[in-house]
């Protein structure tokens, strides 16, 4: 696992928490991020059959996931399936974007941004990956 890129999911504490037990369980099997994200850190888009070392909240590789599918879309158009794949326990699109939106309007990262008044709105883009854990 060493040589493949980390997959982090969250910042570390609580979220990452349960988001990893989640991939590690099978239950979450898709993940949304914003475009955004990956512009600042300079990384390009996954691409399906990438594989990625999840960590934990303490840096520890804990499974290797490999990307199924990626796709860019506006969040105003994510869909319940997405949605519910993503293992939160989200029944609907308005549940699962009241609660992402929580995550990308709360003080981490907005300061992670450098951005304290960011929103999202329907046209932001976002990027959809759907994944498979291939080893604990």
């Amino acid at each position: 696992m060493d040589e493949l890129p980390i997959a982090e999911f969250g910042f570390p504490g609580e979220l990452r928490d349960k988001l990893v037990a989640a991939i590690l369980d099978g239950s979450k099997t898709t993940t949304t991020g914003l475009l955004q994200d990956f512009e600042i850190d300079q990384e390009p888009l996954p691409v399906a059959g990438r594989r990625s070392a999840v960590i934990d909240s303490g840096g520890q590789r804990v499974g290797v996931i490999e990307v199924v599918d990626v796709r860019v879309a506006r969040l105003g158009d994510v869909d319940l399936r997405h949605a519910v794949d993503e293992g939160e326990g989200d029944t609907s699109v308005a549940q699962w974007r009241a609660g992402h939106e929580q995550f990308w309007h709360g003080s981490d990262y907005r300061c992670w941004l450098g951005d304290p008044g960011f929103t999202v709105t329907d046209e932001t883009p976002a990027v959809l990956q759907r994944f498979r854990l291939v080893q604990e």
